[in-house]
C-alpha cells in the first residue's frame, strides 16, 4: 500500500483527498496544514508521497518542497496547484517535484498522479504537460521567467501582501537579504512598490484573488 502525506492549508481539501485516496487503497498516514508542519513531519513519517499544495501561508508548497528534498534527495513529491499559470508547475518541476497536478483535474487524476510517482515515475497532467510544451515552442512566459528561483519565492510572497520581515521568517534568511532580492525582482519586473507587484503577479495569474 502506497503510504502517503497530505500537505494543504484547508482541512476539507485534505478530507476530500483523503476520500478519493482510500478509494484506491492508498493510505494516508500523515496531514499538515503548511510547509513548516510538513518539514517537521517528514523524517519522522516517510511517506512513500508527498501531496503539496503550493499556495499556503507561510513558506509555501515551492519553499517546502526544496526543503523536504534537501533533507531528503529521494523524497517523492507531487505538487497540487490551482494556478493557470506554467511558472508554478515549471518551477516547481525544476525544484525536484517528481509530479504536478491542477486542482482542476479530474478526481481520479490524483490517484493516477500518486501511483506514479509512488514508482517514482515523472507526472505532469495532460493540460498542464501541453501548457508547458507550448511556451517552450513558443517562447511564451510570464515576465516571473526572469526571476531566480529565490527572486521568484520572494515576489510571489510580497505579491501576495507580506512584509519583508515575514518574507524573511518565511524564508529563514534575513530581512536585509529580502531586500536585495525585491530590489532585483522590481528592476526586472520593472515595478516600483509593492502594489505594482501584485498587479503584475495578478496579471500573469501567478496569485489568486
Amino acid at each position: 500500500m502506497i503510504r502517503v502525506m497530505l500537505v494543504d492549508d484547508h482541512a476539507l481539501v485534505r478530507m476530500g483527498f483523503r476520500m478519493l485516496l482510500a478509494d484506491a487503497h492508498v493510505e494516508v498516514v500523515a496531514e499538515a496544514g503548511d510547509g513548516e508542519q510538513a518539514c517537521q513531519a517528514y523524517p519522522r513519517v516517510k511517506p512513500d508521497v508527498v501531496v503539496m499544495d503550493l499556495s499556503m501561508p507561510g513558506m509555501g508548497g515551492l519553499e517546502a518542497v526544496r526543503r523536504l528534498l534537501a533533507q531528503d534527495p529521494r523524497a517523492r513529491v507531487l505538487a497540487l496547484s490551482a494556478h493557470e499559470d506554467t511558472a508554478h508547475s515549471s518551477r516547481v518541476l525544476r525544484a525536484g517535484a517528481l509530479g504536478y497536478l491542477a486542482k482542476r483535474s479530474a478526481p481520479e487524476e490524483l490517484t493516477n498522479a500518486v501511483t506514479a510517482v509512488a514508482r517514482g515515475e515523472r507526472y505532469v497532467d495532460p493540460q498542464t504537460a501541453q501548457a508547458l510544451a507550448m511556451a517552450q515552442i513558443e517562447g511564451a512566459g510570464s515576465p516571473a521567467d526572469v526571476l531566480s528561483e529565490r527572486e521568484f519565492a520572494v515576489f510571489v510572497q510580497l505579491a501576495r501582501g507580506a512584509t519583508v520581515q515575514q518574507v524573511a521568517e518565511n524564508l529563514k534568511v534575513s530581512p536585509s537579504t529580502v531586500g536585495t532580492h525585491l530590489y532585483h525582482v522590481k528592476q526586472k519586473l520593472g515595478a516600483g512598490n509593492q502594489s505594482e507587484l501584485t498587479l503584475v503577479a495578478l496579471r500573469w495569474g501567478l496569485i489568486e484573488t
